[in-house]
């Protein structure tokens, strides 16, 4: 695939710097929550010895709440350990401009430990070991993720004054594939895709979606690496924009009551010649290699949906009849099945349909790769498709509560094989704390219930 506009090699970075266009570079790493967390560095200092040398920074990135709290209970970071630093090593292929940022360009760094190795728990770490067991098999996996988002017309700042309570919707109404009511917001959607554009991303289309002020950017698929980097740049970058706009975006999986921001993530296989697999003389136009891949997929949702839906908001889109999944069940074209899927011959594919907005692409990628893994190694059997509306069947459903699904990973042998007892137990960590953070607050809901009437 040629290189996109917007990227840069060392040698046109040089140049930049040279001329005066470029003169900072960040150095970011995606946290457990999905966020960028790095340095700002100048651009000469960024020649002179981060590429070289790399650079350093607090393990307690991979080991914080939200709100960047020092938590207890996690082996890689504490503070019985000193808080110590790791290593964020530049990955050169990511290295790209940042137009939405005057003179700035941005690399993406892998985390090493200081003593040497790789950082296991780190999201990129967990998603490059589950590429390399694929590629063990001759095989490599291409994604799509569709991320949605509700626009408001309140800056960030004046959102936080206001607790989050009566902001402005960019649209008053449903504008699932309106042509008018998009256009409202065009001026900041065109931005977007334009400067996404500019940092090497492929757009390809927005679209308006139900809950007043939603909107979906889609980015056209490539390997898997490569989309979940684009997708952490992206979403960092949209709110950044939309800040520089005087408005702000959310991608929390469940705003309101109405429907929830989703991340549909479509994945097929290839060989590492470039030869789909996927598709074959078998029903359904399936190969035998489809066939044990989406079983895995089925086997292996309910114990891996921690990775789909890691916070305790994210439950909450799990409704019958919003078009987010309850019922494990894999459908041709069936919006109603948490696995549904669509194309034929090399286009082929499944999308998952669990994700919500505030998913972390790496470890959502893993975790589809892991189960799909575990069905091509075990050769398990498809069940025939699901027809009709999977929310009125009888299906196993996804885990309803954080907690449950916490409980789904810890049980999970699928996970620890794939993934390493010390990520499955860094995960499970972190979910208890946003448990634990959840029950200890007093809610609005408690609020507006309890205050004069009980």
């Amino acid at each position: 695939m040629a290189r996109r506009r917007g990227m840069l090699t060392l040698d046109e970075l040089r140049a930049r710097v040279d001329a005066g266009t470029i003169h900072t570079v960040l150095v970011a790493i995606t946290d457990m929550q999905g966020r960028l967390q790095g340095k700002r560095c100048s651009a000469e200092y960024f020649l002179d010895e981060v590429v070289g040398h790399a650079t350093e920074a607090c393990n307690y990135l991979l080991a914080v709440d939200v709100d960047m709290n020092t938590v207890d209970g996690y082996a890689l970071s504490s503070w019985d350990s000193g808080y110590g630093d790791f290593v964020l090593r530049p990955d050169l292929e990511t290295l790209r401009e940042i137009p939405w940022h005057e003179g700035t360009a941005l690399v993406l760094a892998d985390v090493e430990r200081v003593q040497g190795g790789p950082v296991s728990v780190s999201p990129r770490q967990i998603l490059r070991r589950q590429l390399d067991r694929l590629a063990e098999r001759g095989l490599a996996a291409f994604v799509g993720t569709e991320l949605e988002f509700i626009v408001f017309d309140d800056t960030y700042e004046a959102a936080w004054d206001k607790r989050y309570h009566g902001l402005k919707p960019a649209n008053q109404y449903n504008v699932d594939y309106s042509m008018l009511g998009t256009a409202r917001l065009e001026p900041l959607l065109r931005r977007i895709r334009n400067d996404m554009a500019g940092a090497g991303l492929y757009p390809e289309s927005a679209k308006g979606e139900c809950n007043p002020g939603q909107q979906e950017i889609a980015f056209r698929y490539t390997d898997a690496l490569s989309t979940c980097d684009n997708h952490s740049v992206y979403k960092n970058g949209a709110k950044e924009i939309a800040a520089q706009e005087g408005k702000s975006l959310t991608f929390m999986a469940k705003y309101n009551e109405r429907e929830g921001n989703s991340c549909h993530i479509h994945i097929s296989l290839r060989s590492t010649e470039g030869r789909a697999v996927l598709a074959g003389e078998n029903e359904h136009g399936f190969s035998t290699l489809m066939e044990q891949f989406l079983a895995g997929q089925l086997a292996g949702l309910h114990e891996l949906t921690y990775f789909f839906a890691p916070n305790v908001n994210s439950y909450k889109r799990f409704v019958p009849g919003s078009f987010a999944p309850t019922a494990i069940a894999w459908g041709t074209d069936n919006r109603t099945c948490a696995l549904r899927v669509v194309g034929h011959g090399e286009s082929l594919r499944v999308e998952n349909r669990v994700p919500g907005g505030d998913v972390n692409p790496y470890l959502a990628v893993a975790a589809l790769i892991a189960a799909g893994l575990h069905g091509i190694e075990n050769e398990l059997e498809l069940e025939e498709p699901f027809t009709g509306n999977a929310y009125h069947s009888d299906r196993a459903t996804v885990p309803t509560t954080l907690p449950e699904a916490a409980a789904a990973l810890a049980g999970s042998e699928l996970a620890r094989e794939a993934f390493g007892e010390d990520v499955v137990e860094h995960y499970l960590n972190a979910a208890k704390i946003e448990v634990d953070a959840y029950n200890a607050a007093v809610t609005d809901w408690e609020l507006v219930r309890g205050f004069e009437r009980l």
